[in-house]
């Protein structure tokens, strides 16, 4: 059995700088405006668009992420149907080891009581899965059969394409304080990622 920490990685880097310089040419198209274009009229451009909610200008150019993290943070995240999504498959996949997504709420060794106490019943929980599943498995249970135990702690890998727009709107609802503290740590990678690349496009998330 592994447990292992939630992460995320820009699959296909882009050069931020040119990005928004293509947006500021499919905007412009709107208005006829392209004389306007300068070396640096780009980002004052994409900021008023986001300003005066013509985001749709957004939706030209996607990113893609592979993520690594729990089944029940994967069952919010793809509920965004704007986006597209590669999922690793338990049907499919003959597991000789499990591997879990650590949580974030609890911490091994904790000097919160509490917490370690809920760390360690969660631990011994998915170490005995495990046990089930292998044992399941060498009776003749399918993949798809023994998946039936599989908790939502069990790591999967994703793999996300999503639009600007739609990574705006993402990440509005995933960041927000009462969104789910797994969902939050995962949209918050997403998040830095996009800032560093595209300041303007996400400064005011």
């Amino acid at each position: 059995m592994k447990i292992i920490e939630p992460s995320v990685k820009l699959m296909r880097d882009f050069d931020g700088a040119e990005v928004m310089k293509f947006i500021e040419r499919c905007g412009r198209t709107c208005y006829q405006s392209e004389k306007n274009i300068t070396e640096d009229s780009a980002e004052k451009f994409v900021r008023n668009l986001i300003k005066r909610g013509h985001e749709s200008v957004l939706e030209h150019f996607s990113a893609t992420f592979k993520i690594i993290c729990d089944r029940g943070v994967m069952a919010e995240l793809t509920r965004h149907r704007l986006a597209s999504f590669s999922v690793e498959s338990t049907r499919y996949n003959n597991y000789k080891e499990l591997t879990f997504i650590q949580p974030c709420f609890w911490e091994f060794g904790s000097k919160n009581v509490n917490s370690a106490l809920c760390y360690n019943m969660w631990a011994d929980s998915v170490k005995k899965l495990e046990m089930i599943y292998s044992t399941m498995r060498e009776y003749g249970a399918t993949s798809e059969q023994a998946r039936a135990i599989l908790p939502n702690s069990l790591k999967t890998e994703i793999v996300m394409t999503a639009n600007l727009r739609e990574l705006r709107h993402i990440l509005k609802l995933r960041t927000a304080k009462d969104a789910h503290s797994q969902m939050r740590q995962i949209a918050s990678m997403i998040l830095e990622i996009l800032k560093e690349k595209l300041p303007i496009v996400f400064e005011d998330i």
